[in-house]
């Protein structure tokens, strides 16, 4: 038998290493790297990728119509970052760059840039040290899909593009009252950013271009174009809408550039869903499993699996059942750990709930080697958990269950037979979510990566969150 043709167990340490490590990305970085620049001899080139150690820099486009803020947003998001911003100005500025005074001068000529000119500019300027460790933000380039095209060409990709919009009618408004200070090169606004120092007001000059019918023209021609960029930047594009206080657009543009895009790494799920009773931790977990085909796996509904069976375990486990006691941890753990450890949870992943519940199961998942790589505090707030629960009935006839609030039984006929499981008083859910608060803040402290979701709202609302959580990347550790 050729053993390399047999299947082969991947152990769950390795996927486990490989995400947190981000290998996958640092791999694929690196493969396009070299598709890209083709170097002759790969190995030192490799190297010096590796030591650069810049695939997390920014490196934004911001493209808008004139007036919707796109340099504010640049400047701010170049400040917020301590990136370096790119602008035609800029580009040319260096005095003691040759390329860039040959840029000068053909730009006094023609009064236009051409786009070789300007995709050399750029080439030079990423290459300076500033740029390789700090990243960039381009300011309205590109403003042609040549200008784009060649950009790609050359090797330099974007993470993230912002393309901000505005109805036409409010831009040529905004641009009539535009105002540049001289000296800092801040922009500001008759009407809705004016400064308050009477020293920057008194220098502050009206730029060239901005009548109305200058504007205009200038949409027009900006329009033409952007209809054809965009479509270069398919799944790393956001559009923000400019028609709203610049505060609100730079903090969606903050929230979009500090985002991981979605990773093509393969990785298995092990998702770990915290909240008190009545959160909602059961309905999320299944509709994972169905979604995804993760194993549902809770630890309530597997003690009392193993009583049923009749396992060895169910032996350990029904004495305490009987007596209404607390099972030990350790019998809870060996459960767990055969569930955990079978080679369907392996291979397709696990959503665990109802376990851990304080700082030592935590800790005791963790030194058996099943750590989550997904973690999600399901929030409630206790009014909520309350009505969600009290308010629970069963039908001793047929066993349909009921809720007076959301789910009321049809027939007075039917109400009145309904009973209350003596778990579901007010008194007993106030003693467990007395228990569940008091060993929260461990557990949050640690599992420091979790995600908080607000789960007092529509199901299927809380299932999107948590999804977004478990498609996207985990985010990068910081130094």
């Amino acid at each position: 038998m050729d053993a390399t043709t047999a299947p082969h167990h991947i152990p769950p340490e390795m996927p486990q290493y490989g995400e947190e490590r981000h290998v996958f990305e640092l791999m694929q970085n690196m493969l396009e790297q070299l598709l890209i620049y083709q170097p002759k001899d790969p190995i030192p080139f490799m190297i010096t990728h590796l030591q650069q150690d810049n695939d997390n820099v920014p490196k934004i486009v911001i493209l808008g119509p004139p007036a919707s803020g796109k340099t504010t947003i640049a400047m701010w998001l170049c400040k917020h970052l301590s990136s370096n911003l790119l602008t035609m100005d800029n580009l040319m500025a260096p005095k003691f760059s040759s390329l860039a005074a040959v840029a000068r001068e053909h730009y006094q000529k023609m009064k236009k840039m051409s786009n070789t000119l300007l995709v050399r500019l750029i080439q030079e300027r990423l290459r300076e040290e500033d740029c390789i460790r700090r990243g960039w933000i381009l300011d309205g380039i590109p403003a042609t899909r040549e200008q784009a095209l060649m950009i790609q060409t050359i090797g330099i990709t974007p993470r993230h593009v912002i393309a901000l919009s505005a109805p036409d009618t409010v831009l040529i408004e905004r641009n009539l009252g535009k105002r540049i200070d001289p000296q800092t090169g801040e922009i500001y606004h008759t009407t809705f950013d004016w400064p308050p120092e009477s020293e920057i007001q008194n220098r502050l000059v009206v730029p060239g271009g901005i009548s109305e019918l200058e504007t205009a023209q200038k949409l027009l021609e900006y329009h033409r174009n952007i209809i054809r960029i965009l479509p270069a930047y398919p799944k790393i594009l956001k559009v923000i809408n400019a028609d709203q206080p610049c505060v609100d657009v730079f903090y969606q543009a903050l929230t979009y550039v500090q985002t991981n895009h979605r990773s093509n790494a393969p990785f298995t799920p092990r998702v770990l869903l915290f909240g008190p009773m009545g959160s909602g931790k059961s309905l999320q977990a299944a509709l994972l499993a169905q979604k995804y085909g993760l194993v549902n796996v809770h630890c309530g509904q597997l003690l009392k699996e193993a009583v049923a069976g009749e396992s060895k375990f169910g032996e350990l486990i029904q004495p305490y059942f009987q007596k209404e006691m607390a099972v030990p941890d350790t019998i809870i753990m060996k459960v767990l750990s055969q569930r955990l450890s079978q080679q369907d949870c392996i291979e397709r992943g696990w959503v665990l709930h109802g376990f851990p519940k304080d700082l030592d199961q935590a800790q005791m998942l963790n030194s058996l080697g099943y750590q989550p790589n997904r973690v999600f505090f399901l929030n409630v707030p206790f009014d909520s958990v309350i009505e969600r629960l009290t308010l629970r009935r069963l039908d001793p006839v047929t066993g349909e269950r009921y809720h007076l609030m959301y789910k009321p039984p049809p027939t007075l006929e039917i109400q009145a037979r309904l009973l209350q499981n003596p778990k579901d008083t007010e008194e007993q859910i106030k003693l467990k979510l007395d228990l569940f608060y008091r060993n929260f803040l461990e557990l949050e402290e640690f599992y420091r990566q979790a995600t908080t979701v607000n789960a007092d709202q529509d199901p299927y609302t809380v299932f999107e969150y948590i999804e977004s959580g478990i498609i996207n990347p985990l985010p990068k550790k910081v130094p």
